[in-house]
């Protein structure tokens, strides 16, 4: 499933995600504000990277993005990738088996391995919150 927004010379404003997303709407400004606030520095953007894929919203540092958030129709993902440190540590924590099971099973890339978190409530939340804290620790 692709991004809600495809229109590559409309750039989503924030009425539009809070239509497109519902009564997720709330868990993404969550979700973004506590990586920024995790973060201080952090920069964010829109970003449209095809016709295929249509737009999505990064949160980065200085040298990488922390956490993409993927939005869809009254839902979004979050999309992560992690290095091998950073997938060592969250092997060694309290995360959610099914999401080490995921990142456990992601094909490896050069720069690590990829997951994507459907966000449709609340039952994830404190997970991503600390797969947020990992990614910025490593």
């Amino acid at each position: 499933m692709n991004s809600i927004f495809m229109d590559k010379d409309a750039k989503p404003a924030p009425k539009d995600l809070k239509k497109a997303l519902g009564d997720t709407y709330d868990i993404w400004q969550t979700l973004e504000a506590f990586t920024k606030k995790e973060y201080p520095n952090a920069t964010d953007e829109w970003n449209f990277s095809s016709a295929k894929y249509g737009w999505s919203f990064r949160i980065s540092d200085k040298k990488r993005v922390l956490v993409y958030l993927l939005p869809r129709d009254r839902f979004f993902k979050v999309s992560m990738v992690f290095g091998q440190k950073a997938t060592d540590a969250i092997m060694k924590s309290a995360i959610a088996e099914t999401i080490k099971a995921e990142l456990q099973n992601a094909k490896v890339y050069a720069e690590g391995r990829g997951i994507r978190i459907d966000v449709k409530d609340n039952t994830l939340i404190n997970d991503i919150k600390e797969l947020i804290r990992i990614k910025i620790a490593n």
